[in-house]
Parts: C-alpha cells; sequence; structure tokens
C-alpha cells in the first residue's frame, strides 16, 4: 500500500524520506511567480463589493429623482450588492475562525 502508513511514518520520521525517495517542497523563486497576495486578493475583492454599492446607491438615487424609470435594474442592482455584502461577511467570519484556531494552537 503506498502512501503514509503507520510503519511509513515511523521510517519517514527517522530518515525523513519514503521509500528511498526524499520529499521536496517546491517553493516560487520570487513572489513575482507566486501571483497576488493574500492581502491584495482580500482588496481587490472589499474593492469589488463597494464598487457595487456605489453602483446600487447610484442607480436607487437616479430612480428616486426620476432619471430613470428601471426598477427591476434597481432591485438587481440592489440584490447583488447585498449578496457580495453578506458573502464578504461570511468570508471575513472564516478568516476570523481560521486565526483563532491558529491562535489556540500550541507551538
Amino acid at each position: 500500500m503506498d502512501g503514509l502508513t503507520i510503519s511509513n511514518a515511523n521510517r519517514f520520521l527517522e530518515t525523513g524520506s519514503l521509500d528511498n525517495k526524499s520529499v521536496k517542497i517546491d517553493q516560487p523563486s520570487s513572489t513575482k511567480d507566486a501571483g497576488p497576495s493574500f492581502a491584495d486578493t482580500l482588496k481587490e475583492a472589499v474593492n469589488n463589493v463597494n464598487q457595487l454599492h456605489l453602483d446600487a446607491d447610484q442607480k436607487a438615487q437616479e430612480l428616486a429623482t426620476g432619471k430613470t424609470d428601471d426598477i427591476a435594474g434597481v432591485m438587481i442592482a440592489t440584490e447583488k450588492a447585498d449578496i457580495a455584502l453578506r458573502a464578504m461577511v461570511q468570508v471575513r467570519n472564516k478568516i476570523i475562525d481560521a486565526y483563532q484556531e491558529i491562535m489556540k494552537m500550541q507551538v
């Protein structure tokens, strides 16, 4: 059986290899190859949600002032903004939970 079994785990702990093969972890040579950072990705997501809310507010204002009569478009924009905000809050909650779990780990 291939994989990490009890006997393979003991051998791995003793020698640092499984079945005489070295375990290697590939790491990017530079941050340019790795793509955007997690912080950049979060900032972009927050900016996208903010833009959806700004668009929904603009459409609601146009409807209120009589510049448009597209009620369906205003409702769709508002719902998109609401769903995006709810999703962002859930992602935030998951990030906070993960952070708290990491902080509970003993070093």
